[in-house]
């Protein structure tokens, strides 16, 4: 098994080896390695195996869960010791939750040892069957998009590679040709996720806009974007609950996330312009006009991509419930991210290349956060501060602590 899989394959192995209790649901955005993770642990074990996906050309409904279930359940009694059932991208069936639910709650009265894994491709569909119908029943892996760390170790990137290129481990090969590379990331990421998987994920009565929203986002990532300039660009936006709206399902998708401002007092940071994050810096390389190396050229640009690269690192980690990730602002001073683990919060500043903000407003932003959270920890990434190889790709512990 690869070195850059182990540790979350060793999570799922050791909750294979102990008494059957929750349902295993690993879930994550599109093209993270959900399904290889999987195949590679249950190919290491003993007992036998069932592997079904719902991602097929014909259409699946309940009775294909049954089907699947029925079998890797007899085979279960029949060898007299646990088997494994896999189903993967069963968020596409209709109520999947509530046959779950139904034939979980058979096994457990009857005390058939059924150890079962779900895969998901859109976390925030999986978490709403999980949470309707199956409290208490299961426990998630969550495998975000890879870090720089992770894509250095399998495929000797650079991290600056990784701040244009991002995290898709399937993508990674076609990097040295930058045009299939980007068309692949538009046409089987992003254009699957915003025609598909989205539909199947919520009503959308304005997919155009949706589209549109993503891309601004894109755009601006890292960047503190109010609802009403997300207004003024966007023609027919409607009104401040779409767009909001839109902004969580393609948070649910994995795709990209709004950073509230932080304070102490939770409706003040419920209240606040959102600041646009992508959780994955390919999508902002793929609708780019620019190439790896004209953007390295390109200071400015350059300097908004690494500040965009920190913040997608950190995101990730707050999806993996790691932190909580803010910004913060008061008048002209800034801080571009504010982690909280716990009772601890440590304020984040990136020194990016780039003539948009200079060392002393770094500074002054940090000074007027530090009198405001006396006991919070304040780190500067780049420039005289932490190296951004180092913080991009070290464990995140050796800089903000443990919660």
């Amino acid at each position: 098994m690869d070195t850059y899989q182990r540790p979350r394959a060793a999570i799922l192995d050791q909750r294979l080896s102990e008494p059957r209790r929750f349902l295993q649901v690993v879930a994550g955005p599109r093209q993270v390695g959900k399904t290889t993770l999987v195949q590679q642990v249950i190919e290491s074990r003993k007992e036998p195996t069932f592997f079904h996906s719902a991602d097929e050309p014909t259409l699946q409904d309940a009775s294909w869960i049954r089907t699947h279930w029925e079998t890797a359940r007899v085979q279960t009694k029949v060898q007299g010791s646990a088997a494994i059932l896999v189903l993967d991208e069963i968020q596409k069936i209709p109520d999947w939750a509530g046959t779950v639910k139904q034939l979980w709650d058979e096994d457990t009265r009857g005390r058939v040892p059924l150890r079962v894994v779900i895969l998901g491709s859109a976390p925030l569909l999986v978490a709403r069957g999980l949470t309707e119908s199956l409290a208490g029943r299961f426990e998630i892996l969550h495998l975000p998009h890879w870090s720089p760390g992770e894509m250095r170790k399998a495929f000797g990137w650079p991290v600056a590679k990784s701040i244009f290129f991002g995290g898709y481990p399937g993508a990674a090969p076609l990097a040295a040709d930058e045009t299939r590379w980007a068309r692949y990331i538009r046409d089987s990421l992003i254009e699957t996720t915003l025609a598909r998987d989205l539909l199947l994920l919520s009503r959308i009565d304005k997919p155009a806009l949706l589209r549109r929203l993503f891309e601004l986002g894109c755009h601006y990532s890292g960047q503190i974007l109010p609802y009403t300039k997300m207004l003024g660009q966007l023609a027919d936006a409607g009104n401040t609950t779409t767009l909001a709206h839109y902004l969580d399902l393609l948070a649910g998708a994995g795709m990209m996330t709004d950073l509230q401002k932080y304070s102490a007092e939770t409706v003040r940071v419920r209240a606040s312009s959102p600041k646009l994050q992508v959780l994955n810096t390919a999508l902002t390389g793929a609708l780019g006009e620019k190439t790896f190396a004209e953007a390295k050229k390109d200071v400015v640009l350059w300097g908004r991509l690494v500040e965009s690269a920190v913040g997608a690192h950190l995101a990730n980690l707050a999806a993996s419930d790691f932190c909580k990730l803010f910004y913060w602002r008061q008048e002209n001073f800034e801080v571009d991210f504010v982690v909280q683990r716990g009772k601890k919060i440590t304020a984040i500043e990136v020194k990016s290349p780039g003539p948009e903000k200079s060392f002393r407003d770094t500074l002054s932003g940090m000074a007027r956060f530090s009198k405001l959270y006396p006991k919070a920890k304040c780190l500067l990434v780049g420039g005289d501060g932490i190296a951004l190889d180092d913080f991009l790709t070290q464990p995140t512990e050796l800089f903000l602590g443990s919660s």
